[in-house]
């Protein structure tokens, strides 16, 4: 089936900033609106996107109503989550398919946020896996990660060039590319919102404060599954916040280890994650993956 991409956005386009999971610190979304509204669109704060629900930004019900009139407001051109955190599954079951089929809207975030992401990959819905309010807040919009999501939103399609790695397996690979979070994916395994039955993928991963076994664990999971075989890339992004174990001094020895039997192009240390240099990705879109001795490149291809 082909992507179905939301439609580009124009000057002057609502933005709606949501907090589907956990609590966000409101100067962080004053300043994202501040940079979105400078960039010509119009931004509108949900109604429990400041709240507080235990460590959740609203209850169930609240998060659920901020997400539905969003995806149901015609004039809403573009779904910016203010941040991760957890909380995001519950909203899954009761997310509104058919509303947003009708209309779809670009989902954008990251982290926790990478359940939406399955939610609109299981519709063949392209969203943007990119920074959040947090980061636009403190660059202001003017660093590289948010003018390309920007430019994303207006309808161009990105290419990156990055660094090698040592640990880089090279060649070339075409596929659709999904992923972020590897324990928000793990979670989701087998249920209607499992990003790894699609065969033929690019698949991207990053995770936050997981031990370097928990990872591991993870990744079993993937290859005794099979969907180690069924990939045709990998870009291993950014893992941070944990600690070496007496098996592993570093994360990326042990996925080296896991991955050395794939005959599939892999790139390590590729800037999508925890970190300030967020590359947005289009999720569910389709690119060419070139990993050789001198440099990694993903290109998405034109529609």
């Amino acid at each position: 089936m082909a992507v179905i991409y939301p439609a580009p956005l124009r000057d002057g386009d609502v933005i709606a900033v949501i907090s589907p999971a956990s609590i966000i610190e409101p100067d962080y979304v004053t300043g994202a609106v501040e940079v979105l509204r400078r960039h010509g669109w119009t931004a509108e704060v949900s109604r429990h996107a400041l709240g507080r629900h235990g460590s959740y930004s609203g209850s169930v019900d609240e998060r659920l109503a901020d997400l539905n009139h969003a995806i149901c407001d015609p004039a809403v051109r573009a779904i910016l989550c203010s941040r991760g955190g957890y909380g995001a599954v519950h909203l899954l079951d009761r997310f509104p398919q058919k509303a947003f089929m009708s209309d779809p809207k670009w989902i954008i975030g990251f982290s926790d946020i990478s359940a939406l992401h399955a939610m609109a990959s299981s519709m063949n819905v392209a969203s943007i896996h990119s920074p959040m309010c947090k980061h636009l807040a403190a660059d202001g919009g003017n660093d590289y990660c948010s003018q390309s999501l920007f430019s994303i939103l207006r309808g161009e399609r990105p290419e990156y060039t990055t660094a090698t790695h040592p640990y880089n397996k090279t060649g070339e690979a075409e596929g659709i590319v999904v992923g972020g979070n590897l324990a928000v994916l793990d979670a989701l395994i087998s249920t209607p919102y499992d990003i790894f039955v699609r065969s033929g993928s690019i698949l991207f991963i990053e995770d936050i404060a997981e031990p370097i076994y928990k990872v591991e664990r993870m990744l079993y999971r993937l290859k005794l599954s099979g969907i180690f075989d069924r990939i045709n890339g990998l870009l291993v992004g950014r893992f941070t916040e944990y600690n070496a174990d007496h098996n592993y001094k570093d994360m990326y020895d042990m996925i080296r280890e896991m991955t050395s039997p794939l005959n599939i192009p892999v790139a390590f240390d590729f800037p999508v994650g925890h970190v300030d240099f967020n590359l947005p990705l289009i999720e569910s879109a389709p690119a060419r993956l070139i990993v050789d001795r001198d440099r990694v490149n993903l290109t998405y291809r034109p529609t």
